[in-house]
């Protein structure tokens, strides 16, 4: 894995060639929507409403197939299968009312039929990154919006999966926890070293948290320009009030418009 913030070119780790989507309603998503994303990256996916972010990330995640083109997956050395690599954050928490904030996050663990001793402590672990170690017994009803989001985070964490995807994960959520949910959200990345596609519709988030942006044009979707952000991690505040960050929200901004500007189907 090559330095955090430095253009990696290594072989992608998931690759879309040529994928299109659309819908039994007529409805066109995607279209020639070409795609790679390496070991390590932290990339965000930005658009306007209804060019396709998250039916692409459904794609790669395997909840839905892509009318044409392919997902390629290079084959890992221990030849694990697609589904154990990815961890998914939803927009909403979707988490079972009537669990705890612990069995919440053993769920897939427990569907994949993993030793209970050997879960706990891997549900312990991820709680402590999380930091919801003190609520491991309490229930959804009784966490905040942000809580409940860190619980669906530590949820698709609990696997060690190879690559994360989060479609909107921080939309619903006020200003500043936002703000903290982001800067725990790279810490995390750095920490265990996996790669994050982040759906999200804020010029000023894609900027703070990716390493490279993917701004995609109107639907039906597809790659209009990549700008890379290539500012070193660890990131803060510091960076967040600087001159360099101001610069390249201007510059993605202005690549959205023109995306925006080049139109799509109605």
């Amino acid at each position: 894995m090559p330095p955090l913030g430095t253009v990696n070119t290594s072989a992608p780790l998931v690759a879309l060639r040529g994928v299109g989507k659309a819908f039994p309603n007529g409805t066109r998503a995607l279209a020639g929507l070409d795609l790679e994303v390496r070991s390590g990256e932290f990339v965000a996916l930005l658009g306007p409403s209804g060019c396709g972010k998250s039916t692409a990330l459904r794609i790669v995640a395997g909840l839905s197939e892509p009318s044409e083109g392919a997902v390629e997956w290079p084959p890992p050395a221990n030849a694990a299968p697609v589904e154990s690599r990815i961890g998914f954050v939803f927009q909403e928490p979707t988490l079972m009312p009537w669990a705890s904030v612990f069995d919440n996050v053993m769920l897939p663990l427990k569907l994949k039929g993993e030793a209970a001793a050997q879960a706990a402590v891997r549900v312990e672990a991820v709680l402590d990154r999380v930091g919801l170690a003190a609520f491991r017994h309490s229930y959804p009803r009784e966490l905040s919006g942000g809580m409940r989001m860190r619980v669906s985070i530590a949820r698709a964490l609990v696997t060690e999966p190879q690559l994360l995807l989060m479609d909107e994960p921080f939309a619903a959520l006020d200003e500043i926890t936002r703000f903290k949910l982001n800067d725990d959200l790279l810490r995390m990345w750095q920490a265990l070293c996996t790669t994050i596609v982040f759906v999200t519709h804020s010029v000023f988030e894609s900027v703070y948290l990716s390493s490279r942006v993917v701004v995609m044009a109107a639907r039906p979707g597809r790659v209009s320009s990549e700008v890379a952000i290539d500012v070193p991690y660890p990131r803060d505040q510091n960076f967040r009030a600087s001159a360099e960050y101001a610069a390249f929200c201007r510059r993605v901004s202005d690549t959205l418009a023109r995306a925006i500007a080049a139109g799509g189907d109605a």
